[in-house]
């Protein structure tokens, strides 16, 4: 399954940005890969299903490239594919973030992940989503919220 999404991973542990044009998929993107993490893919991600698993992967025509909105478009960036997904973050505004959110899945083939909302131009953004992949991972314990 082909989507309009990109994905990033530490380590081999994945998560796919869904949002629409504009929504900040890329700019996070660039933040995280700036943090150490490893570009999957940007603007289309190809997802398998394998062993009760998600495996996020780019089109073969995109490997390796990234749209920096202002700069350009990006080739040959490392790429850490096909990397297993353990976490969706919906890209939405800043006032569609809820403040302490109730557990959200998001399920795709047959295989449910943990979802969160998430701003993409907050300042915060990438020590977020460092976090929620944490709590995903079980690495991080979470009082209340999208992993409770």
């Amino acid at each position: 399954m082909l989507l309009h999404a990109s994905s990033v991973a530490r380590g081999g542990d994945a998560v796919l940005l869904l949002g629409p044009p504009g929504s900040g998929k890329s700019d996070l993107v660039l933040r995280l890969i700036d943090r150490g993490w490893r570009l999957v893919a940007d603007d289309q991600v190809a997802l398998a299903a394998a062993a009760g698993e998600l495996q996020a992967e780019p089109p073969p025509a995109l490997r390796g490239m990234l749209e920096v909105r202002g700069l350009g478009l990006f080739r040959d960036l490392p790429v850490a594919a096909p990397a297993t997904l353990r976490l969706v973050a919906r890209l939405v505004p800043r006032a569609e973030v809820p403040r302490l959110p109730a557990p959200e899945r998001w399920s795709e083939a047959g295989i449910a992940l943990p979802l969160i909302r998430l701003d993409a131009f907050a300042a915060s953004a990438a020590a977020r989503l460092a976090l929620a992949l944490d709590a995903a991972l079980g690495r991080a314990r979470q009082q209340v919220g999208a992993f409770a």
